[in-house]
């Protein structure tokens, strides 16, 4: 792939080869922009990063081998000005911030890449950071919540994986009684009517994955 030295040298990331087609033929009706690689993991996408240091780069966050965001911190970590969409179908605040605070210039939701992916782009190209307004949403609705501990964030794991609070005892460590007291925790943090409700909230906030 040749690229003309003035347009923005762009690299997709994606474990979906339908999307990364998509972001192929939206950019290829662009005379400002080249797509000059691609990648369906992340340590796809460090090598191809090192061999096309690009302008800018598509990151998806869910993917195998390596996710978005641990590929994100290596990047950044040996190219501190790498400029990096992340490109999502997660709103979860807790998952935004994560990327934002891993050098993430923007956030998109892959249902607008039609609508806000070229001008995204071309944003982040001129030095401006931004985010799609329903992560906006979420990430001021959350604002002043009490953050989940460490190990409170281990106890919800277990629970969405199934587990009572004897098995969660055991697999920690702990006794019951502790166990209780942080489960009575995480629902009041969460605001969840019970167990499996605070299991759905954590998924979909990106607290933890399931």
């Amino acid at each position: 792939m040749t690229a003309d030295s003035s347009s923005i040298r762009i690299l997709a990331v994606d474990d979906h080869a339908l999307l990364r087609e998509g972001i192929t033929a939206l950019v290829a009706g662009q005379s400002d922009m080249t797509l000059v690689a691609q990648a369906s993991n992340g340590r796809e996408a460090i090598h191809q990063f090192r061999t096309h240091r690009p302008d800018i780069t598509l990151m998806d966050l869910q993917m195998p081998e390596m996710n978005g965001l641990d590929a994100m911190i290596a990047i950044r970590g040996e190219f501190p000005e790498a400029r990096i969409i992340v490109l999502t179908t997660y709103t979860g605040d807790v998952q935004v911030l994560r990327a934002l605070k891993a050098g993430a210039r923007a956030y998109l939701l892959k249902n607008l890449l039609h609508k806000e992916l070229l001008e995204t782009i071309r944003a982040v190209h001129a030095g401006k950071k931004t985010v799609s307004p329903e992560v906006s949403f979420q990430l001021a609705e959350h604002a002043t919540d009490d953050a989940l501990t460490p190990a409170e964030i281990r106890v919800l794991r277990l629970i969405a994986e199934g587990n009572a609070n004897k098995e969660i005892a055991a697999l920690l460590s702990i006794s019951e009684e502790t166990v209780k007291g942080q489960v009575r925790n995480i629902l009041s943090k969460l605001g969840a009517n019970d167990r499996t409700h605070a299991a759905m909230i954590g998924v979909k906030r990106g607290i933890i994955e399931f």
